[in-house]
């Protein structure tokens, strides 16, 4: 699962548009954020294996951003943070919780056994990422019910389409570029470039976010 994270936080925009979307997008990544950075530092690990079928990534540590126990820790850090530095009204803050919790739920879908039930315990995931086009095809599906709600919801507060297109656009062609894009070079080095990814795609969040709206008014 890549881009498909960024569907919950499309999604929990149409519903709780007081929730600034850079949050919702930062928050849906906040795990791989993190991941990114732990994989800089050596602190936790991943195999590259063009064996595998779908997605070469052979992630065979990350007990600290991907078991479901850090998953919690993740997402009540994003509420409080959003609530005690942000200022953001409390379903709001909410709302980038649980998006970040969706993280988790949704890689559970597609990672093969490497999510950890508690620390250093049972490894779970259905797998989906051993059927490329079948997961291929539940990331845009979710980008696109997701993205036409954000859409829907943007014409209810009287706000222009352009910015939500354009940034749908963005998510599909990263998508196709990540599928024809085979990961090389060290852990380090894809950690950073994954950082970097990451921290671009929040940064055009907050510009396809920009103006007032209605529901903020």
């Amino acid at each position: 699962m890549f881009v498909g994270h960024y569907a919950t936080a499309l999604a929990a925009k149409a519903i709780e548009p007081r929730a600034p979307l850079w949050t919702l997008v930062a928050g849906a990544q906040l795990v791989d954020i993190g991941w990114s950075a732990l994989l800089m530092a050596g602190v936790e690990k991943v195999r590259f294996d063009p064996t595998l079928p779908g997605s070469p990534l052979d992630l065979y540590y990350m007990p600290w951003t991907h078991s479901l126990p850090a998953a919690v820790v993740w997402s009540v850090g994003a509420v409080l943070l959003c609530r005690l530095l942000l200022r953001l009204p409390l379903r709001a803050a909410i709302a980038v919780g649980l998006v970040v919790f969706s993280h988790w739920v949704l890689d559970w879908l597609v990672h093969r056994p490497d999510l950890e039930l508690w620390f250093g315990g049972q490894k779970v995931g259905l797998g989906l990422w051993n059927f490329p086009v079948p997961e291929a095809t539940l990331e845009m599906g979710l980008i696109a019910i997701a993205g036409g709600a954000w859409l829907w919801s943007r014409g209810a507060w009287g706000r222009s389409a352009w910015p939500p297109l354009l940034f749908i656009t963005f998510l599909v062609a990263l998508q196709i570029f990540a599928g024809l894009t085979e990961p090389t070079g060290s852990m380090a080095a894809y950690g950073r470039t994954a950082l970097i990814v990451y921290l671009v795609v929040t940064a055009l969040a907050a510009l396809a976010d920009l103006g007032k709206s209605k529901a903020q008014a």
